[in-house]
């Protein structure tokens, strides 16, 4: 079951935040990263952030959380985590269902660390075509999808 998260509730962003921890420490390691931003984002930024969080319970266990900022000119995929508890047990995939679903855009928009193998494999699964890649100043290389809905 997928649902809004209220992450202006602490207990809430404590949750999320959470599994952003699991998933972020996974994905730190798969991209070889010593420093990882995405590990340093404080309680603070979940709780007052202006994105859409959206959580995939499974037995009442936050199993996925996608994180999304949605305007008239396209859809952003700012986070997609999977507790590790989880992996490869479809829920990142039903969240990308859920957000195609569910958003009414013409253009999806998601970034990723280029060695990511799952995340890269599960875009390109829902027709995402790569659009830039570039060296971060932590020594990360990305990648940036785009998904054109009327193209």
């Amino acid at each position: 079951m997928i649902e809004r998260l209220q992450h202006n509730d602490i207990e809430v962003s404590k949750k999320i935040r959470a599994v952003f921890q699991l998933s972020y420490k996974v994905e730190a390691e798969i991209l070889n990263a010593i420093d990882f931003p995405p590990l340093k984002r404080p309680l603070e930024k979940y709780v007052s952030s202006n994105t859409a969080f959206f959580g995939y319970l499974k037995d009442s266990e936050l199993a996925g959380v996608i994180e999304i900022e949605h305007n008239n000119s396209f859809t952003s995929i700012n986070s997609l985590v999977v507790n590790p508890a989880f992996f490869r047990q479809g829920v990142a995939r039903t969240l990308m269902e859920f957000v195609f679903n569910t958003f009414d855009s013409n253009l999806f928009v998601v970034e990723t660390g280029l060695e990511n193998g799952p995340a890269t494999e599960l875009y390109k699964k829902f027709g995402f075509k790569e659009v830039k890649q570039w060296d971060t100043d932590h020594g990360v290389r990305k990648i940036k999808f785009e998904h054109s809905i009327n193209n």
